[in-house]
């Protein structure tokens, strides 16, 4: 039984942080990829933030460059997303997901992941 469950997201004033937690079971994390992808209303899911299996290539979007940090725990078998400096753009929902083979030139995009969480709701107002 595979499954991903998010957690940690809520609503936060602009310039606050979030750290969204992505749980895994039913596998061991270290064998897949991971991505943070977001949804907001009206707009097609993107890819946020990606890492690959070994933890040593990441990808961000360019809107959260510096603000965001993908990071993996395999102890754990759980994944990370620190949000820092947050804007109201960056309201939505966020998913984790989990994909088997990733190339290190296309580590963050939607249609490579298999496995997908339920999403957790961030939105960001003042």
């Amino acid at each position: 039984q595979l499954q991903l469950v998010e957690s940690g997201g809520g609503l936060v004033q602009p310039g606050g942080s979030l750290r969204l937690s992505c749980a895994a079971s039913g596998f061991t994390l270290d064998s897949y990829g991971i991505g943070w992808f977001r949804q907001a209303p009206g707009k097609e899911r993107e890819g946020i933030a990606c890492i690959s299996h070994s933890g040593g290539s990441t990808n961000y979007a360019d809107s959260v460059k510096g603000r965001f940090t993908i990071s993996r725990d395999n102890a754990k078998n759980t994944v990370y997303l620190q949000m820092n400096s947050l804007k109201p753009e960056d309201t939505g929902v966020y998913y984790c997901a989990a994909a088997k083979v990733l190339l290190l030139f296309r580590l963050c995009v939607p249609h490579d992941y298999e496995y997908w969480g339920q999403g957790t709701q961030v939105t960001v107002s003042s």
